[in-house]
C-alpha cells in the first residue's frame, strides 16, 4: 500500500529559485511592509516602512541585475526571465521608487495605513513582473488580476477627498469589464489552439489565421490589453481616474501600468501570434492613430495638469503602438527604450504636480505653476525639461524615442504611420509649451486683501491635512489662510515658509537630469532594449 501511495505521489516541477528571485524578493518584502505596518510607534510607521519598501525594491532591481542574460523558461515553462523581463522590472522598480518618495509624506498613505499602503504597491509591482514574464495564458491572466486589484484599492486611499474614492470606484468598474474582455479572449485563443502554453498557441497561429474562433480571441484579447494602455477608444477611464487618484499613485499608474501592459503586448503578440500578424496588425496600425489622434486633441482644452498628462498617455501609447505593429526586433527595441525614458518624464511632472499641490492649496490646477520659474527653479526646470521632453525636443530623451519609433517604422513599410507620429508631436506642442509658459511667462497670484482672511484648520480640508502632513506636523494644525479671489471656490494659501519637501523635489531634479542625460547620450539605454529584443526573438 505505501509503495503504491509512493508511486501516486505527483512531483512538482523543477524550479530555478535563483530566477525566481526577484519574484521572492517582491513577496518577502511585501509581507514583512504589511507585518512592520502594524507597528503603534509612529516612527515605525511613517520612517521605517517607506525605508524598507525601498530596499525590497533595491533588493528586486539587485537580482534582477544579477539574473541578466539567463533567458530561459521557469516552472515548467508557466513564466520566462529574460532581458525582456528584467528591462522591464527596472522600469517598474524605478516608479515604485519614485512612489515611495512622493507618498512619504502624503496624507493618503497615512489615512490607508502605511504598512498596507506601501504593500500594496509592492503586491501590484509583483502582479506586473508575473504579467510581462507570463508564458501561459494562466499565468497571464493572474499577473493582471494581481496587478489591478492593489490599484483599485490605492486610487481611493484619500479617504477624505470624494473625487479619490470616485476614482478607485471608476476604476474597479472599468477594470473589470477590461478583465472579463481579456479572460474571454484567453478562452477563446485556449479553445483554438488546445493549451494554455505560448508555444501551444505558436503552434497554430499560421494555420488558423482565417480561424474565426481565433481571431475574435485575440481582438477579445487586444480589446482588454488596450483598456490597461489607455489606448484608444478604450482610453475613457483614464483623465477621470489620473485626476481624482493620490497624485503618487497616479504617477506610479502612469509609468508601471503602461509599462506593464505594453509588455505584455510585446511578449504575446511578437511572440506567439506573429504568425497572425496579417490579422491584427492593420487593427493595431488603426488604433495607433485613432489613440494619438484622441490623446493630442483630448489634452488641448485641458486645465487639469494630471487630466492633460492623463491625454498625454493615451496619445504616448499610440505612438508606442508604432513599435508593436513592426514586429522587428529594432520595433521592440525601441518600443522597450521608450518605455523606460517614458518613466522618467513622467515622474519629474508629477513630482512638481505633487509639490505645487501641497503648497498651493489650488491642486492640480495650471494656476498652481504660475511664478514658479521665478519661485522655484528647482521645480520649474524639471517641469519644463519633463514637457519639452513629452513633446520631442531634441537633446532631450523624448526626441531619440521617437527618432527610434519612427525609424522602426519606416523600415518596415509603415511610413505613412511615421508621419502620424510627427504630426501627433506637433499637435502636442500646444498643451506642452502651455505648461512651460505657466512656469516661466505668468506672475503667481496675489492673495486678496479686500477679501477677509480667516485661518483654517488643515483637519478641515483634504488640502490643509496633505500640506500639514507634509510638513511634518499633525492634521489639525493652522497651515494658512483662505482666499477666493480668481479660484471660484476657497483655496488655500500657506503661510511661513515653504513645507520642506527635500524627497519630491529629489525625484524632480534625478529625473529630469536623467532625461537631459539620455538625450544627450542614449546609446547605454539603448544596447539595455537592444538585449531584451534579442531575448524575445531567441525564445521564438
Amino acid at each position: 500500500m505505501t509503495g503504491l501511495l509512493a508511486q501516486a505521489t505527483t512531483k512538482g516541477p523543477p524550479i530555478n529559485w535563483e530566477a525566481l528571485s526577484p519574484f521572492i524578493a517582491l513577496v518577502a518584502g511585501g509581507c514583512i511592509v504589511l507585518l512592520v505596518g502594524l507597528a503603534r510607534s509612529a516612527f515605525i510607521r511613517r520612517q521605517v516602512v517607506p525605508v524598507l519598501t525601498l530596499l525590497t525594491l533595491g533588493a528586486t532591481a539587485g537580482l534582477g541585475v544579477w539574473q541578466w542574460d539567463i533567458n530561459e523558461g521557469i516552472v515548467a515553462n508557466a513564466m520566462v526571465v529574460d532581458n525582456l523581463t528584467l528591462a522591464l522590472t527596472m522600469i517598474f522598480v524605478a516608479g515604485g521608487i519614485a512612489a515611495v518618495f512622493l507618498s512619504w509624506r502624503s496624507i493618503a498613505s497615512a489615512e490607508a495605513g502605511e504598512g498596507e499602503y506601501y504593500a500594496l504597491m509592492l503586491m501590484s509591482i509583483l502582479g506586473m513582473l508575473v504579467l510581462v514574464a507570463a508564458n501561459d495564458l494562466v499565468v497571464l491572466f493572474i499577473g493582471f488580476e494581481l496587478l489591478s486589484i492593489p490599484l483599485y484599492v490605492l486610487c481611493a486611499t484619500h479617504m477624505r477627498r470624494e473625487q479619490s474614492l470616485e476614482s478607485g470606484l471608476k476604476y474597479l468598474i472599468i477594470g473589470s469589464v477590461g478583465s472579463a474582455t481579456l479572460l474571454y479572449g484567453l478562452a477563446m485563443l485556449y479553445g483554438a489552439a488546445g493549451g494554455t502554453n505560448y508555444g501551444d498557441i505558436a503552434a497554430v497561429a499560421a494555420e488558423m489565421a482565417d480561424d474565426t474562433l481565433f481571431m475574435v480571441g485575440i481582438g477579445l484579447v487586444l480589446a482588454g490589453l488596450a483598456f490597461k494602455a489607455s489606448v484608444a477608444p478604450f482610453h475613457q477611464w483614464t483623465p477621470d481616474v489620473y485626476e481624482g487618484a493620490p497624485t503618487p499613485v497616479t504617477g506610479f499608474m502612469a509609468v508601471a501600468t503602461k509599462a506593464a501592459a505594453f509588455g505584455v503586448i510585446i511578449r504575446l503578440f511578437v511572440g506567439p501570434l506573429i504568425d497572425a500578424t496579417t490579422t491584427w496588425a492593420p487593427a493595431f496600425a488603426t488604433l495607433a492613430v485613432i489613440t494619438i489622434i484622441v490623446g493630442n486633441v483630448g489634452a488641448l482644452g485641458q486645465s487639469s495638469l494630471k487630466r492633460m498628462l492623463a491625454y498625454s498617455s493615451v496619445a504616448q501609447a499610440g505612438y508606442m503602438i508604432a513599435g508593436v505593429v513592426v514586429t522587428t526586433q529594432l520595433g521592440i527595441a525601441a518600443t522597450v527604450f521608450y518605455l523606460a525614458i517614458y518613466v522618467v518624464m513622467n515622474l519629474a511632472a508629477f513630482a512638481v504636480i505633487t509639490a505645487r499641490e501641497r503648497e498651493t492649496g489650488l491642486g492640480d490646477d495650471i494656476s498652481s505653476l504660475y511664478g514658479l520659474g521665478r519661485d522655484r527653479p528647482f521645480l520649474a526646470w524639471p517641469m519644463t525639461i519633463a514637457m519639452l521632453a513629452l513633446a520631442g525636443f531634441p537633446v532631450t530623451a523624448g526626441f531619440f524615442g521617437k527618432i527610434y519609433l519612427i525609424n522602426a517604422a519606416v523600415n518596415n513599410g509603415y511610413g505613412w504611420l511615421g508621419v502620424v507620429i510627427v504630426v501627433g508631436s506637433a499637435i502636442s506642442l500646444a498643451y506642452y509649451l502651455r505648461v512651460v509658459a505657466a512656469v516661466w511667462m505668468r506672475e503667481a497670484p496675489a492673495a486678496s486683501t479686500s477679501l477677509s482672511a480667516v485661518p483654517i484648520m488643515a483637519g478641515g480640508s483634504p488640502e490643509g491635512d496633505e500640506a500639514a502632513y507634509a510638513a511634518g506636523r499633525e492634521p489639525g494644525a493652522d497651515v494658512g489662510r483662505v482666499v477666493s479671489e480668481d479660484f471660484g471656490e476657497p483655496s488655500i494659501i500657506t503661510s511661513g515658509p515653504r513645507i520642506s519637501q527635500p524627497e519630491v523635489i529629489f525625484v524632480a531634479v534625478f529625473c529630469a537630469l536623467v532625461t537631459i542625460a539620455f538625450g544627450v547620450y542614449p546609446e547605454p539605454l539603448m544596447d539595455v532594449a537592444r538585449d531584451a529584443g534579442e531575448a524575445l526573438q531567441s525564445l521564438r
